[in-house]
């Protein structure tokens, strides 16, 4: 078993990290006050070819494996969890699927904009009275014979990225007796089909430069050739996601554990009380040492998790246990930090307050918490 990351692995995470300390962290907490979408980073990502880590070479990806994938949103996330999430749910969520699941010619018509062309994606499955139970959708894609089309109408909510995607993977339902057969999925383009709207974006407790939406379909007309696969085969394809989106958010949230870390640790040995630092306290020491292993742990069960994908092992229970550590050690040590910093953690002059806001989205997004122990209790065969 080898623990080392291969040289090609290494180098983009450190070029990708130099990026970020040197591009994402001066403004990192500006842009989440403004309630500000950086385009201008994810310019400078896209020229770096980090838009498309996962996707294959052919339609304009870096050809990278998952794990290379993980490294990149790790270190996304230790300096900004708004630009983190927006690129996983882009790369994870707006791009991989049409990989997968699209034919030649999709793939080149959409996937290629997004892996290489600057383009950005999303993918709308939530709606306003489904969450956990996201199968239980209103949405509906009727299809017209005459035309050739099929008719959207619905809503989505907690969509990331829509309001600034240039195009949205829609889960609509196309048979209503067919149950989880019947979904499917379509690719819908907000700047040239009528009838998408963006009808709120949503003030959050944090992640605020990262675009949270509603989006309403109102009898949305795309031809048969934006149907992502077969008719029925959405939901199939959902699951097929979420086993990699899940990865990406661990890997998120172990990058936001690394910096909340990394805060607590540089302030603990700075700052002085009774006339030494306050890293030198029992306590202090402790609680630092405690952050250090959480993440640790937390990094360790998220590139396990991204192996095994790679190797092509079913990966549902090591994908959803990496999800809960990380999501759960990122709050904890975000709030920790805070603790550690004291008043100044409190203030926006610090980064912890921020990831401690931050970190609370991660045991929410791709499937709570609660739905996590369901997935690996099925697992376990209980």
């Amino acid at each position: 078993m080898d623990f080392e990351l291969p040289a090609e692995h290494r180098m983009i995470r450190d070029t990708v990290r130099d990026f970020c300390e040197e591009e994402i962290q001066p403004i990192a907490q500006e842009i989440e006050d403004d309630h500000r979408f950086p385009d201008e980073v994810f310019a400078e990502l896209n020229d770096l070819d980090m838009m498309g880590v996962p996707v294959s070479e052919e339609y304009g990806g870096l050809g990278g494996d998952q794990l290379m994938y993980a490294l990149v949103t790790e270190e996304l996330g230790r300096v900004s969890g708004g630009i983190g999430l927006s690129y996983a749910a882009h790369t994870s969520l707006g791009a991989k699927p049409i990989e997968l699941f699209g034919t030649d010619e999709q793939k080149e018509t959409w996937l290629r904009p997004l892996a290489s062309g600057g383009e950005m994606g999303a993918w709308a499955l939530t709606e306003p009275g489904s969450g956990s139970d996201a199968s239980n959708m209103d949405t509906t894609a009727e299809y017209d014979p005459a035309a050739d089309e099929y008719v959207l109408n619905g809503t989505k909510q907690f969509i990331t990225n829509a309001n600034v995607a240039n195009s949205v993977l829609v889960k609509a339902v196309t048979d209503a007796d067919a149950g989880y057969d019947g979904i499917s999925t379509f690719i819908v383009d907000p700047d040239e089909d009528d009838g998408f709207e963006v009808t709120t974006v949503w003030d959050k407790m944090g992640l605020n430069s990262s675009p949270t939406c509603e989006i309403r379909l109102d009898d949305v007309r795309l031809p048969a050739d934006r149907l992502l696969g077969e008719e029925g085969e959405g939901w199939t394809q959902t699951m097929k996601t979420l086993e990699g989106g899940r990865i990406s958010i661990a890997a998120l949230s172990t990058g936001l554990a690394q910096g909340a870390y990394e805060a607590a640790k540089e302030y603990a040995g700075e700052r002085e009380q009774f006339g030494k630092p306050i890293a030198k306290f029992d306590a202090i020491r402790d609680k630092v040492v405690h952050m250090h292993r959480q993440t640790e742990r937390a990094r360790l069960l998220t590139y396990k998790a991204a192996t095994t994908y790679d190797a092509g092992e079913p990966v549902t229970r090591a994908s959803a246990l990496a999800k809960l550590d990380a999501s759960e050690a990122a709050r904890e040590v975000a709030e920790e930090a805070v603790q550690t910093l004291g008043g100044y953690g409190y203030t926006t002059d610090f980064a912890p307050q921020r990831f401690y806001r931050d970190a609370k989205l991660m045991e929410i997004g791709e499937g709570t918490s609660e739905i996590q122990h369901v997935v690996i209790g099925r697992e376990l065969g209980l």
